[in-house]
């Protein structure tokens, strides 16, 4: 089978979510080019998301993932595009999601997260006296928020990163109007 994609698809979702991990799995599927704003945005600054976090803070950060949000949806190439964990948080970078391509909720439960996040020293929202605790909030005030994707795929811990691709690309199956297959 032939994929034609006529949008970008946009995984979201929470860090842990598999975001990376799938994206790149599903546009080796389909045939599309991959995308990560968090990689587009070291090296546009030469530096980490964490010394990013240290020494300019979240807002500065936030500010250049909605401009490299912006700057990726805007290439004619249609492709699959892992965000970071807060970037469907504001409403103007859901506004350009939505104008520009598909949005696709990774919904993976609290256990499931922590599990792949609690030995990563990358993650500097967690960098605090609780990090699951931190994880926790995080997660209650973001999922409704994610909600609002257009497409929502449940994660399950048993699934593999490939099966977890087929379970993203059977639900776009739904929308012709992203995938066209031949």
């Amino acid at each position: 089978m032939t994929y034609k994609l006529k949008k970008t698809i946009i995984l979201v979702g929470m860090m842990g979510a598999g975001k990376t991990a799938v994206g790149k799995a599903l546009a080796a599927k389909i045939g599309a080019p991959f995308l990560d704003s968090d990689a587009e945005i070291e090296h546009a600054a030469n530096m980490s998301i964490p010394e990013i976090f240290t020494r300019d803070g979240e807002a500065f950060f936030r500010a250049r993932e909605s401009e490299v949000l912006q700057r990726l949806l805007a290439d004619p190439k249609k492709s699959v595009l892992s965000t970071g964990g807060g970037a469907f948080l504001a409403e103007a970078n859901r506004s350009l999601i939505s104008a520009e391509g598909v949005s696709v909720f990774l919904q993976a439960d609290l256990d499931l997260l922590w599990n792949r996040v609690r030995h990563k020293e990358t993650r500097p929202l967690l960098k605090t006296r609780d990090p699951r605790g931190t994880l926790g909030k995080l997660f209650t005030e973001r999922a409704p928020i994610y909600a609002l994707a257009d497409i929502t795929v449940k994660a399950n811990a048993h699934y593999s990163i490939d099966k977890m691709a087929s379970k993203v690309l059977e639900a776009l199956g739904t929308r012709p109007d992203v995938l066209e297959t031949s």
